[in-house]
């Protein structure tokens, strides 16, 4: 059996980003690795590459009998660039191990929690090598890119995925190393550009000013249109479809353990403005955002310059909760900004990309599905049972306010519910310069992942 940790510097060291032409070694080196550990441990693995994606996928089964539950395991080797490089107390791909954390980038997203599955899963396997369980590894090389070959991978393995009965992944956060959380909920997407078009050129403020409207005057106008004093999204329909938060959604956030003040104080802002009717942590799980995300148009350099802009742009992004389609807000929200352009310029709206929300409700949930699978229930009372005994206090079951789209593609083409164990910390610096993963987190991590595949397998 490998030394989990030893591996996490050896996989840390693997500068695998895949958004980075340059980082092919990096991106192969932490492919073969994850292959190798997964060969040792008796899997049949396949490196798939996708002609619509970049970097291949990892599919990796140990069979058995069909009539043995069946788990999907996701992760993904792939990571963000480390820039800015000056910020780093130690280079960014050379792991470090400081107060009992060690420091990388993809130390916990996602190198650290895909290897807690990993070394549990061995672990498993070699004291208990008839281990009455069929697992699959799905571990992906493009999640940092928005995972183009994703979609028509599970296409194509969708026949072979879909006797699986519950997929499970850490690539979610808990606020504590002995609170974790089960994340039963992720915001959906829809994202686009505005761009408005005054004159047909820049022009000057003195000899044009006062003749037409400025694209900047026109694109701030529109903007702060589109929420209400009390913090709601000022389009008609926009809250329509959204559900109300159940009764035991407010008991689960109740146990956080934060307060409002501390997390005003964290934001380091001055109030709160949630949308009327929500709490802001409710807000930032439950409810439906419009942001704005990037705004221009005119000099942006030193000193002045008095012009006229042709032209301003927004970048804008909703948040979207289930039962939200995000074609359906798209719509409307592109109907508002239509009726509420002034006539005298033109604009364009560019789409981006969207993402459905997803949620899953836990077993014994007053509004749990009377359907819902066996398996994934055991695989929710597994784990709840495996964290309440190893970090000492039971999982919270809890929406997270981001968005992993991939989590509502597999729930889509294959049919099959998530349950996410948060391994990483608000401490950790996902996507930040200074990276890390608790070391704590990582030797309970796997020990509760290894109680879980064995609760799992043995009902």
């Amino acid at each position: 059996m490998f030394n989990p940790v030893e591996k996490l510097k050896e996989f840390i060291r693997c500068a695998s980003i895949s958004t980075d032409s340059s980082a092919k070694a990096g991106m192969a080196a932490a492919r073969d690795l994850v292959v190798d550990l997964l060969k040792t441990s008796g899997f049949k693995v396949d490196v798939v590459s996708i002609p619509s994606g970049v970097h291949p996928i990892i599919h990796a089964h140990r069979g058995g009998d069909e009539k043995w539950p069946h788990v999907i395991i996701y992760g993904h080797y792939d990571v963000q660039p480390a820039d800015p490089l000056d910020l780093w107390k130690s280079p960014a791909f050379e792991p470090e191990i400081r107060d009992g954390r060690i420091y990388g980038r993809g130390a916990a997203d996602n190198k650290g929690p895909l290897l807690v599955h990993i070394s549990a899963v061995a672990k498993l396997l070699e004291r208990e090598p008839d281990l009455p369980l069929q697992i699959t590894f799905v571990v992906e090389g493009e999640e940092e890119m928005g995972s183009p070959g994703f979609l028509p991978f599970l296409e194509q393995y969708k026949a072979k995925l879909g006797r699986a009965d519950c997929v499970i992944l850490s690539d979610t956060g808990s606020p504590r190393p002995d609170q974790l959380v089960v994340t039963c909920g992720l915001r959906g997407l829809m994202l686009f550009d505005l761009v408005i078009t005054g004159a047909k050129m820049d022009l000057h403020s003195g000899l044009h000013g006062g003749v037409l409207r400025n694209p900047i005057q026109a694109l701030s106008e529109v903007c702060a249109s589109l929420h209400s004093p009390d913090g709601r999204v000022n389009v008609p329909g926009f809250y329509d479809a959204v559900l109300p938060v159940e009764a035991w959604e407010r008991e689960e956030l109740a146990k956080f353990g934060q307060s409002e003040e501390q997390y005003r104080q964290f934001l380091g802002i001055q109030a709160f403005h949630p949308a009327q009717g929500y709490s802001p942590f409710e807000a930032t799980r439950y409810a439906p955002t419009l942001e704005f995300n990037g705004i221009g148009g005119g000099y942006q350099g030193e000193g002045t310059k008095t012009v006229i802009p042709s032209k301003a742009f927004a970048k804008i992004s909703c948040r979207l909760v289930s039962n939200q389609d995000p074609a359906r807000i798209r719509e409307l929200v592109y109907n508002a900004i239509k009726e509420r352009m002034p006539k005298d310029v033109t604009f364009e709206l560019i789409d981006q990309h969207d993402a459905q929300a997803y949620v899953v409700v836990p077993p014994d949930r007053s509004n749990t599905p009377k359907d819902q699978p066996p398996v994934l229930a055991r695989a929710f009372r597994a784990t709840d049972a495996a964290v309440k005994e190893v970090f000492g206090k039971a999982p919270l079951y809890l929406r997270e306010g981001g968005s992993v789209p991939i989590i509502a593609d597999i729930k889509r083409v294959i049919g099959l519910d998530s349950v996410m164990l948060g391994l990483f910390l608000p401490e950790d610096n996902l996507h930040a310069p200074n990276e890390s993963f608790h070391l704590g987190v990582m030797e309970k991590g796997i020990l509760a992942a290894e109680k879980i595949y064995g609760k799992i397998a043995k009902g």
